[in-house]
């Protein structure tokens, strides 16, 4: 039997390069096509792909492309565990280390912002577990009142996050509230420190029309291969009620399932939702943020190559 070849070592210590886009931006096939250049290991930065279970809805790579690339953080989270940016940080933080030890690159890709920049900035969250009896109740008070009556109890005891966070943003008031519940003082603002390493992000940028097109498209295929029946497999499996099913996609089958609507309006109002999602992602990852070096996404080698210069470090 002939000697395996060894896999080659990356020569910069502690770097890494992000891959960032809005949602069906191809950033897992420039991923893929990126490790037959560079020894890498992807790191994924995706809130929703890191659920078990939730293959279809939430586009995870398929079982060939787990098999190209060493993956971290797809499909390790039940969908109804708890989890928040901490967990994911503390996570990502040692596949990125063990990604070093291996003489590889970590590739971190996602569109999930707030994990991107908590990472690459240094931030650091308060380690403060969910606490769901309240969270609930928060919950059910946004639900009765409203979103602003929330947002307002925010600002009435922590009045810097009530002005970082948006009002429509019931989750993440929610956890605001439960952070400063739970330490009786406002949460510390998220400031960028040395995250110990260097870094350097490459961006896939569509037009607007062109991503829409391509999300509706890939939204219209996850119907066609099964969301319906992997979200009653999830129902039957875990129940309702955790945020998880409540995602975009998930909860238009939800509504199939119990005889809201058909599969034709589910797939109209996911791709509404999606074109939404898709906006609040540029808010994160902005095409005038120098940081970022952005190419087209519809041109997969000059995204590879993008890659393969991010991975020799940085200039200067």
């Amino acid at each position: 039997m002939p000697a395996a070849h060894p896999v080659p070592r990356h020569p910069v210590p502690r770097h890494l390069v992000a891959l960032v886009g809005p949602t069906a931006s191809g950033k897992t096939t420039v991923a893929i096509a990126a490790a037959t250049r560079v020894p890498i290991e992807v790191i994924s930065a995706d809130s929703r792909q890191l659920r078990a279970e939730m293959r279809i809805g939430t586009a995870a790579p398929a079982d060939g492309e787990l098999a190209a690339v060493p993956h971290h953080m797809v499909g390790t989270v039940a969908p109804d565990a708890p989890w928040s940016l901490p967990d994911w940080l503390r996570a990502a933080r040692a596949a990125i280390e063990g990604t070093w030890e291996r003489g590889r690159l970590p590739l971190v890709v996602g569109g999930t912002g707030q994990y991107v920049w908590a990472l690459l900035e240094g931030w650091e969250v308060p380690e403060v577990p969910p606490d769901l009896a309240a969270r609930a109740s928060l919950e059910a008070f946004a639900a009765e009142h409203g979103a602003p009556a929330l947002h307002a109890r925010l600002a009435e005891v922590d009045a810097a996050s009530a002005q970082r966070i948006d009002p429509a943003n019931v989750r993440r008031v929610v956890r605001a509230l439960e952070i400063v519940q739970a330490t009786g003082r406002p949460v510390p603002p998220l400031e960028a420190r040395d995250p110990g390493f260097t870094w350097h992000i490459v961006g896939l940028r569509w037009p607007r029309a062109a991503l829409h097109a391509r999300a509706d498209a890939r939204v219209r295929a996850m119907f066609e291969a099964g969301l319906v029946e992997e979200t009653r497999s999830l129902v039957a499996r875990h129940g309702r009620g955790y945020p998880a099913l409540e995602s975009i996609g998930y909860r238009e089958a939800l509504a199939v399932l119990d005889g809201e609507y058909g599969v034709e309006e589910a797939v109209r109002r996911t791709c509404i939702a999606t074109h939404r999602l898709i906006r609040m992602q540029a808010a994160w990852f902005r095409e005038d943020d120098a940081r970022i070096e952005w190419v087209e996404g519809a041109d997969v080698d000059a995204a590879v190559a993008a890659i393969e210069r991010a991975a020799r470090g940085p200039v200067g």
